[in-house]
């Protein structure tokens, strides 16, 4: 009787077109996709020049996290593909530490280490200082 119940609920579960527990239809379920590049820049994150400061940075980190989510890609691929999109000094400047760290530990790291890399380089403490100093003002003034 049991071998009954588990050969009648096996074919119940095929994927053929087969109705689920509750009578409805299944719902056919994409398999897990990688990440490409092509999928990736089909999202157009937005390219960074090194002369967009704090916060022309602080928007690109954000949409970078955002298409890596929506795009589901792996944590193996972020740094190489987040670098691609670097322009002008910012990718002399990756260039640079590229060939300092080598081709195959740079794209190692992880993008949290990545993004304190390029924030440690293009948005000085100073920087922020200044930024939350006139942040401070506004707020004072009532702005």
């Amino acid at each position: 009787m049991i071998n009954r119940a588990i050969q009648r609920n096996s074919t119940h579960t095929q994927d053929d077109g087969s109705q689920n527990s509750s009578g409805a239809p299944r719902r056919h379920v994409q398999p897990a996709r990688v990440c490409s590049y092509t999928g990736f820049m089909k999202f157009q994150p937005l390219n960074f020049r090194g002369t967009e400061g704090v916060v022309g940075l602080s928007q690109r980190l954000e949409k970078m996290e955002s298409v890596f989510h929506i795009n589901g890609c792996v944590v193996d691929n972020q740094v190489k593909f987040a670098t691609c999109t670097l322009l002008g000094a910012a990718l002399t400047w990756w260039n640079g530490h590229m060939r300092t760290l080598g081709h195959d530990a740079a794209y190692a790291m992880t993008w949290g280490t990545l993004k304190k890399k390029i924030t440690d380089k293009y948005c000085p403490k100073r920087e922020i200082k200044k930024l939350e100093i006139e942040s401070w003002n506004l707020k004072v003034r009532g702005c």
